[in-house]
């Protein structure tokens, strides 16, 4: 598994997430219906500040080696946030009748993201050779 790949698109994912959820709160309150007020406002905003900052770290990283005991801390951060953050949306997918979908989407995406970090965080990557 190419660290880099995998470093490239988590950022990506959660960089536009938190574009989102910092720029746009008052848009995803309405389209949630969660009632747009001041508490939600806030919460959501802190998410997109999290989200942005676990998205410029991966940004950063993608170039270093990752793995083993390589950057640990930034694997097992990302393997908590995705593995952690799946298994909410796994158990809460059931019980939830509006945007399911989202839902969905989110848990699935999460799940792999899980997988890969959890591989990525047990495995030594491998050495570059240079002849």
């Amino acid at each position: 598994m190419n660290t880099k790949t995998v470093m490239i698109i988590s950022a990506l994912f959660l960089g536009v997430l938190g574009i989102t959820l910092s720029f746009f709160t008052q848009e995803v309150d309405a389209y949630l219906n969660n009632g747009s007020n001041t508490t939600s406002t806030l919460f959501l905003q802190l998410l997109g500040a999290l989200y942005l900052g676990f998205a410029i770290m991966n940004w950063m990283a993608k170039d270093t080696r990752i793995g083993g005991i390589y950057n640990r801390p930034i694997a097992i951060g990302n393997f908590m946030h995705f593995g952690v953050g799946a298994l909410a949306l796994i158990k809460i997918v059931s019980k939830v009748e509006l945007n399911q979908k989202i839902i969905i989407v989110l848990a699935i995406v999460y799940s792999i993201f899980a997988l890969c970090f959890a591989f990525i965080f047990r495995i030594n990557p491998k050495m570059d050779i240079k002849k």
